[in-house]
């Protein structure tokens, strides 16, 4: 069954440092990937997954954030 990138990280003990350096990609992006805050584009699934050691469908990839829709015209 898929895990998230979090899942996969603490099961292997591995920082957001350490799996934005093996995969090549900014700590931040993959802090927000982590916090289920960004979903990755092809290149950036492949290179995570490589870095952990999984197939890239061994890994839930949807925001774990609730998007919230926002209603009226703004201010004024």
């Amino acid at each position: 069954m898929p895990s998230s990138v979090r899942e996969h990280c603490e099961k292997r003990g591995l920082t957001i440092e350490q799996i934005a350096q093996q995969a090549g990609l900014d700590a931040q992006r993959v802090s927000a990937i982590y916090l289920g805050r960004w979903t990755p584009s092809p290149a950036e699934r492949q290179s995570i997954a490589a870095a952990l050691h999984v197939e890239v469908e061994d890994i839930t990839w949807g925001h774990a954030t609730p998007i919230q829709h926002l209603y009226g015209h703004g201010p004024g």
